[in-house]
């Protein structure tokens, strides 16, 4: 079983120059309940499905499954999603070792900047940026699929 292994952090500060690169996102989640999602998205031009199941106590590792489809498939699969799609831009910043993923989301997010970190160990080092702010990690507030039933804008 794949498992996914990441910490989350709100962004201050610019980091846009610091990216080598950046995609265009849409996504929405065709169950979401439990814990458990099942998503679909367009990035650019490639649509994916990813499966994901609860994460653990600390909120860092949870199950997770993700192949490519075909952006035709995708587009039709986001039909059915669940409320609405979250849209957002992530941009890959590299820091030491590690490459965050910084997603400035759109809509009723616009506002909110976070940041991941993909790591092989839950106590894994990395070295953070200087636009990293406060750790949400487990902050289930902050899970892209409680933002599109809970959008940052009504917080």
């Amino acid at each position: 079983m794949a498992q996914e292994i990441e910490r989350k952090f709100l962004v201050r500060g610019e980091f846009k120059s610091q990216a080598f690169k950046q995609s265009r996102m849409i996504q929405g989640y065709i169950c979401s309940a439990n814990g458990r999602t099942v998503r679909v998205r367009i990035a650019d031009d490639q649509g994916f499905l990813t499966i994901k199941g609860p994460t653990n106590e600390s909120g860092t590792t949870r199950f997770e499954w993700e192949k490519e489809i075909p952006v035709s498939d995708a587009r039709e699969l986001i039909k059915l999603c669940e409320g609405g799609v979250i849209s957002k831009t992530r941009f890959y910043v590299r820091s030491g070792s590690h490459v965050f993923e910084v997603d400035e989301f759109y809509d009723a997010n616009q506002g909110l900047i976070m940041a991941e970190v993909e790591l092989l160990d839950e106590n894994e080092e990395f070295v953070k940026p200087e636009f990293i702010g406060e750790e949400v990690t487990g902050d289930v507030r902050y899970y892209n699929s409680q933002l599109m039933r809970r959008p940052y804008s009504t917080w």
